[in-house]
């Protein structure tokens, strides 16, 4: 999964400023309900990824069923917890 194909998937264009307030909810509901069915653990990450960095995802015990994929989804949010203090924009 790419990121601006997500974009234009759940947004209707890769250009965020582009999107009026209504889109952008109706595009985090189709992606929460899509990550609700999605049953590839490789997808389910990219798509809890993906609103995670919206500040839309569910809680990891609800999104994910395995410990080891809740380890994963924890270190991603500690690698850009840490991003966020190096100064890179």
């Amino acid at each position: 999964m790419q990121l601006d194909d997500l974009l234009q998937r759940y947004f209707a264009t890769t250009d965020l400023s582009k999107v009026a307030p209504d889109t952008f909810e109706a595009g985090i509901e189709h992606c929460r309900v899509d990550l609700g069915l999605e049953e590839d653990r490789g997808k389910r990450f990219a798509l809890w990824s993906f609103l995670h960095m919206f500040g839309s995802a569910p809680d990891l015990d609800v999104a994910f069923e395995s410990e080891e994929d809740r380890e994963a989804a924890r270190n991603f949010m500690d690698l850009l917890a840490a991003s966020e203090g190096d100064g890179v924009s």
